[in-house]
């Protein structure tokens, strides 16, 4: 399973930024993927890079298709093989 943190931020819309946020997530969302918003991030839990690549797509395409000019799209993948992870199991490390 990739478990990966997506932020993505228009650029010259303002200050108040929470309803392309809310875009963003909603193309998420709509991917069935399991997900978890943060104050500053998304966390994405995807199958392969594919469908974690094309979820990010639609989501940063829902932001330019509310009107911004210039967006951001940082990406952070963790994209282990040596055994399972999840949201949850990455939380539980850590707690432990």
């Amino acid at each position: 399973m990739i478990i990966a943190q997506v932020s993505i931020s228009p650029v010259g819309v303002g200050t108040e930024l929470h309803e392309y946020v809310k875009a963003a997530v909603e193309e998420i969302k709509k991917s069935g993927l399991r997900f978890e918003t943060n104050a500053m991030a998304t966390v994405v839990e995807a199958p392969d890079l594919d469908t974690l690549f094309g979820v990010v797509k639609k989501a940063h395409n829902a932001v330019l298709r509310m009107g911004a000019k210039r967006v951001i799209t940082e990406l952070k993948v963790d994209d282990r093989r040596d055994k399972k992870a999840s949201i949850e199991s990455k939380i539980s490390a850590v707690k432990a």
